[in-house]
């Protein structure tokens, strides 16, 4: 239905120009022609254009995704499954893959499966709108089904379970195959109109005449016209503390790429809120294996803002981060807290 195929989409259009950002000016315009022949249904050739091209790069992890995309346009879901899993392995911090997994297990009507993958897909990047979304949509696959168990269960209970049940089946049914792509252009920002010139003083009508009056009214003092309020100051910028937030990001940023974890896990506070649901324990087990897992790794902070406000900070910037064949650029924001004369992350965002 055209709720799912615009997620779906979208997926495939926030990986590939990801992509974009970090390959090589051949290798973009082979991504942009797959791209076009998948826009235009033209699957077949993508496929086979994709399958030429991870000969010289088998472990390209875009390339693979189109794959995938092309796969499941050809109707192969087996295949495709079998290549977003894959994905899910070599690439674990991508979201989008655990994502069209999704989508194919509901296709298949394997809702507690699109459900995990989904979760995944969160539990890696937060921010993942699409995930959110597509979750929704299983929830309500698995209160159909729970419904119509208690339906043959207990007939007595139409009468309560019913309108729930005809209200979830008018919703978009999840799994159906990817629509073209289409890319939103941007709205137009109408100009705020000027405002209309003020009569000049020889266009505007005489006044009347003053009209006489038999008793004269009593002079009323005109009221003190207040002085305007000084302008508000803006509050002085603590420099010292933008320094010190800019070098506990920096030294974070660096610790990863030099996969030096006792640094990088200092970098983080004891209480740090992980994302997703993992208790602090697992996470830094699953952190560890992820960053030693890697060859090489590259984490890059460009157009860093610190915003200091007493103990606490935020971080705005954009990360760009190359592991192997794997490039991406995504924004990050680090909230930290001052501990003990450190600076220290207690929260961290990606898409903000």
């Amino acid at each position: 239905m055209m709720h799912v195929r615009r997620t779906f989409s979208h997926a495939l259009r926030l990986l590939t120009l990801t992509a974009l950002l970090g390959a090589s000016v051949a290798y973009a315009n082979e991504y942009a022609n797959i791209q076009k022949l998948l826009s235009v249904g033209k699957s077949a050739e993508a496929l086979a254009q994709t399958d030429q091209l991870l000969r010289a790069k088998p472990r390209d992890p875009q390339l693979r995704f189109l794959r995938g995309i092309a796969l499941t346009q050809e109707g192969k879901r087996e295949q495709a499954i079998a290549v977003f899993t894959k994905l899910t392995q070599d690439y674990p911090e991508l979201p989008e893959p655990y994502n069209n997994l999704a989508v194919l297990y509901a296709g298949q009507n394997q809702f507690d499966k699109a459900r995990a993958a989904l979760e995944m897909a969160i539990r890696t990047n937060p921010s993942y709108a699409t995930a959110h979304e597509n979750l929704g949509d299983v929830y309500a696959r698995l209160a159909s089904s729970a419904y119509n168990k208690a339906l043959q269960m207990d007939a007595t209970q139409t009468a309560s379970v019913q309108p729930k049940l005809e209200l979830i089946q008018g919703l978009p049914q999840l799994g159906a195959v990817p629509a073209p792509i289409v890319v939103a252009a941007a709205p137009a920002i109408a100009a705020k109109p000027a405002p209309a010139p003020a009569p000049s003083p020889a266009s505007a009508p005489p006044p009347p005449p003053p009209v006489a009056s038999p008793v004269a009214a009593p002079a009323v003092a005109a009221a003190p016209v207040p002085a305007p309020a000084p302008a508000p100051t803006a509050a002085p910028v603590d420099a010292a503390a933008v320094a010190a937030v800019t070098t506990a990001v920096q030294t974070w940023a660096s610790a990863w790429g030099n996969k030096d974890l006792n640094t990088y896990f200092a970098a983080y506070a004891k209480d740090a809120v992980p994302s997703g649901k993992q208790s602090r324990k697992q996470w830094e087990a699953d952190r560890r294996a992820r960053i030693t897992g890697k060859t090489s790794i590259s984490v890059k902070v460009q157009d860093l803002k610190v915003s200091p406000q007493g103990d606490s900070a935020t971080a705005r910037f954009r990360q760009d981060y190359s592991a192997g064949a794997l490039q991406t650029s995504s924004r990050k924001t680090l909230e930290l807290r001052k501990v003990q004369g450190r600076w220290v992350i207690v929260r961290e965002t990606v898409g903000q």
